[in-house]
């Protein structure tokens, strides 16, 4: 029974010194920190001070040391308490208060050690020497009470007004207080000759760990992971710990039929020393010893890991491929490898890269069925196989089919790269050098490596399935906008159509006319002419192509999309009022994508503006003070019924729309949007209910040089 509170007070007492150390080490001029630090250093004493009190060869000694204990008991109330005003920031307010308390405390310390407060030290229950309190102990009960409660209802108080990660904080550090000090508190029962052990003692250290991992570490945000870790800790230490002293102690009762105070002492700090230094010292050891001795080993796990840190980087399918393959041969000193990973699309695993393997029949195919059988059993054994192992033993149900093809494959180990239970891909190995095996740290490095490269294929597919989604949505919006052009430019062509209909019907009777024979040959080019011109910018406008960057005058752009959409806007008796600055540079952009942002804007105002509105669009430079013009700002507003504030920030949200479902798919503006980007510009939008709308833009004159420049500013910071 002694033994155990020995034990317990003494890791009581190296816990508490060793975390109030660590907090006030982290920041030694914050008051929370130091006033905690002296918290727990004034429970270290009270805890070492009991548990030499158990272990005192004599009365003397017994005294001695709870003469000790005494004066840690004393001053953990105070420092509690300042602890609290720290935390809440109420010790300049309660400064007074503080001095006050400190006094107190002070006068009790003095006190403790004259017969006022301990008379004597006695035998009770089974400790040799325990504390008898004299006539004016109870002004410490009195103390200590009314300090902690004081504390506790301060912390309450503060935690019912208190808010966020600040009210966890509290709550904490209200749950600590209360574990500990219920623990505490069961000491005091033998004091009063109340013949009931101390039970409490083993809780009292959770009140440090609890704040300690809470405020220092982890700041608070989890009590659950405070607890557990604090928990780990604690009873890993007693693990280790508790047998070893127990050892020393039985030896030395054995040996030399007494505990040599001493030697205890030593024996135990040395135990403790090593239980913290050993685990630092071997991780140093073998890092050293790979570095030096086995330099190959050292310097393939640095290539591996690394791997791993980069390819989370890596957002191209087929260059995370050659990292991959590249990395893994050249670390592994393996000279074939493949890898094969899943399209969706195909519903097919394909050779996304290689290295000294064998196309072709009966050797590595470019392709498998996802229901591929050898796929299949890959994904249900869910581990990496080794073809040595599998020949050896054959203890997996497909056995021959998984052999055979592995050799097809010229592969000797299969690693699965399985996410959400489904196999994404694998990657295959060949025999490494000098026909070396495959060790077990081997397998354990390629595991981390697969765990990494599953998360980095699926971040490549989701990249690509992004820039495929943005591909069918220009498309898309390109036919809803070819839709609305051709209704327009059917009355385009109508007019040449309706002027050559007319000239043809008066050639029968006027053609002896040589002067209408005249006018009808040129009218009939000139209206032939117009048409053509229409339907080559509407094929032109219609037919996909790849980007391409050249410098165009951009009023010529506007211009023409005006032109397009004016019948839209003459059936609802709208204006449409251009007012395009002469002074614009030439501006490097697409062509077509440009247009395509004019239609889709010019398209929006006069399906949003009532007849009888107006809608304008201007242009104008934008030049720095200290530089030449920057940028183009193009203004296209309208007086249509507007957007509600709570929709501002959807309009470029692909899809969303507040037009009726026939006039609208949701896609232009979220592609404007797109474009406006990719040209390294902005769009921005203002606009009151019923009173209209305006989209500014602002389009840097050459993209390239200002994202060039843009690049080299973020890359200097």
């Amino acid at each position: 029974m002694l033994l155990s509170y020995f034990i317990s007070n003494f890791i009581t007492a190296l816990l508490n010194l060793f975390l109030g150390i660590f907090v006030y080490l982290k920041n030694r001029k914050n008051k929370i920190n130091i006033t905690f630090a002296l918290m727990n250093i004034s429970v270290a004493v009270w805890a070492f001070g009991f548990a030499m009190a158990i272990i005192a060869p004599n009365k003397d000694w017994g005294f001695f040391w709870v003469r000790v204990l005494n004066i840690g008991s004393i001053l953990i109330p105070v420092f509690f308490l300042h602890f609290v005003f720290s935390l809440l920031n109420l010790d300049k307010r309660k400064r007074i208060t503080l001095i006050i308390a400190y006094t107190i405390s002070f006068f009790i310390l003095i006190l403790s050690f004259s017969p006022l407060y301990n008379v004597d030290v006695t035998p009770k229950l089974s400790f040799r020497y325990y504390s008898v309190p004299g006539s004016l102990y109870f002004l410490y009960i009195l103390m200590l009470t009314s300090y902690m409660a004081y504390g506790t209802y301060k912390l309450i108080k503060e935690f019912e007004t208190a808010t966020g990660s600040y009210r966890n904080q509290i709550k904490y550090v209200i749950i600590a207080c209360l574990v500990g000090s219920s623990g505490g508190m069961t000491t005091f029962l033998p004091v009063f000759n109340i013949n009931v052990y101390p039970f409490g003692i083993p809780f009292f250290p959770l009140e440090a760990i609890i704040i300690s991992y809470a405020i220092v570490k982890h700041r608070l945000m989890d009590i659950d992971f405070v607890l557990k870790k604090g928990a780990v800790y604690l009873y890993a230490s007693s693990l280790f710990l508790v047998p070893l002293i127990a050892v020393v102690i039985i030896a030395e009762l054995i040996i030399y039929k007494d505990i040599n105070l001493p030697f205890s002492i030593l024996s135990i700090l040395v135990i403790s020393l090593a239980a913290y230094v050993f685990p630092k010292v071997r991780l140093h050891a073998e890092r050293t010893t790979e570095q030096y001795i086995f330099k190959n080993l050292y310097d393939y796990k640095a290539a591996i890991a690394d791997l791993s840190k980069a390819m989370v980087t890596i957002l191209n399918m087929d260059e995370l491929c050659k990292k991959i393959i590249n990395t893994t041969t050249e670390a592994m000193d393996v000279n074939k490898a493949s890898v094969f990973i899943i399209d969706e699309d195909r519903d097919r695993y394909v050779l996304c890269d290689s290295r000294g393997v064998t196309i072709g029949f009966g050797h590595v195919v470019d392709s498998f069925r996802r229901d591929d059988p050898f796929f299949k059993a890959v994904e249900q054994h869910n581990k990496i196989i080794i073809r040595e192992e599998v020949e050896r033993f054959k203890d997996l149900s497909d056995s021959q089919l998984i052999i055979q093809m592995l050799r097809n494959m010229e592969s000797e180990i299969c690693i699965p790269l399985i996410s959400k239970g489904k196999l994404i891909g694998i990657i295959n190995l060949g025999m490494k050098g000098n026909k070396r095996m495959y060790s077990h740290e081997d397998i354990e490095m390629l595991t981390t490596l697969a765990n990494s490269a599953t998360i980095a294929i699926e971040n490549a597919q989701l990249i690509e399935n992004i820039k495929k989604t943005k591909k069918v949505m220009a498309r898309a919006d390109r036919l809803a906008g070819i839709g609305q052009l051709a209704a327009g430019i059917a009355h385009e062509i109508r007019n040449p159509l309706v002027a050559i209909k007319t000239s043809a019907q008066l050639l029968p009777d006027r053609y002896n006319d040589e002067e209408f024979r005249t006018y009808f040959s040129t009218i009939v080019a000139s209206e032939i002419e117009r048409a053509t011109k229409k339907i080559n910018d509407l094929l032109d406008y219609a037919r996909p192509s790849a980007p391409f960057f050249q410098q165009e005058n951009l009023n010529e752009i506007i211009e023409g999309m005006v032109a397009f959409v004016k019948n839209d806007a003459y059936k609802k008796e709208q204006t449409i009022e251009i007012n395009l600055s002469q002074e614009l540079p030439t501006i490097t952009v697409d062509k077509q994508q440009m247009k395509q942002v004019f239609i889709n804007l010019l398209f929006n105002a006069i399906q949003s503006t009532p007849e009888k509105g107006k809608i304008s669009i201007t242009t104008k430079k934008r030049t720095k003070s200290n530089g030449p013009t920057d940028f183009i700002q193009v203004e296209v507003s309208d007086t249509g019924v507007g957007i509600p504030e709570e929709d501002l920030e959807k309009i470029f949200t692909p899809f969303f729309t507040t037009k009726a479902k026939e006039e609208g798919s949701g896609l232009g503006l979220a592609m404007t949007h797109q474009i406006i980007e990719e040209h390294e510009g902005t769009i921005d939008v203002q606009s009151r209910i019923n009173q209209g709308t305006t989209f500014t833009i602002n389009l840097p004159v050459n993209p390239l040089i200002f994202k060039q420049n843009k690049d080299d500013a973020r890359s200097l910071h």
